[in-house]
């Protein structure tokens, strides 16, 4: 790291060679990410790719039978995935749900910047599969486990992306989070307060006993997340 530098506080640009860096760290610019903003919306050209720094960013498909969550982003990741990999849309729609900042670069000067340097493609596309990796785990999450485990497993990846015991999210998240109605996060929810792993308070949720959202998440959670530790590893 370069004296008097700030640290690279995104996993990726902090896994670039210092060379890659000094290309693309001119080219960055300091970007809020306010709560419920639309960074990318679906099947349109990308415009600008986006290193979280802090918050948690949504991936979300909307159905004729209403909106789900499939994948979580925050400072592991980016956002706008295409771009690295050759296109310039996604029907997908990429929303804010957790309030932060991140590093911006317009997608023509990282493509131009891919091209130059085809080394900084090493840890994004690394983490290409490790997203791959989290996207199927949510598939079979949702298949096979029940909503309780599914609110378990959703708590701890916002935990782990957040950071801290408070959870400022709305009902709605929670419900395409989970794919299911309102009603039915309101039950998983008290049944996550019965037994001691979180406390309900008006408009978030304090993680109150993290390992007990571990043993209701069951094998639901983590492997997706040591994907990405052993991915990082390699980069």
């Amino acid at each position: 790291m370069h004296p008097g530098r700030p640290p690279r506080r995104n996993r990726l640009l902090a896994a670039l060679a210092p060379d890659d860096y000094a290309l693309l760290e001119p080219m960055l610019e300091r970007v809020p990410l306010r709560f419920q903003s639309l960074l990318i919306p679906a099947n349109e050209p990308i415009r600008d790719v986006v290193f979280p720094e802090s918050g948690v960013v949504s991936t979300i498909v909307d159905s004729e039978e209403g909106r789900i969550e499939i994948g979580l982003i925050g400072r592991e990741g980016l956002v706008g995935l295409p771009v690295v990999l050759g296109t310039d849309r996604i029907p997908c729609t990429f929303l804010v749900q957790g309030a932060g900042e991140g590093l911006s670069i317009a997608a023509r000067d990282l493509r131009a910047a891919l091209a130059q340097r085809p080394s900084i493609f090493r840890p994004l596309g690394l983490y290409t599969q490790a997203l791959m990796v989290q996207i199927a785990q949510t598939a079979y999450v949702n298949a096979l486990f029940d909503i309780e485990a599914r609110l378990a497993r959703w708590l701890l990846m916002m935990q782990d992306r957040m950071g801290g015991q408070d959870l400022y999210l709305t009902h709605e998240f929670l419900s395409a989070m989970l794919g299911v109605r309102r009603p039915g996060v309101t039950v998983a929810s008290h049944v996550l307060e019965g037994t001691g792993a979180i406390r309900n308070k008006r408009g978030h949720i304090e993680i109150r006993d993290r390992d007990k959202l571990l043993d209701l998440a069951g094998d639901g959670y983590g492997s997706a997340e040591r994907e990405y530790e052993r991915l990082m590893a390699e980069a």
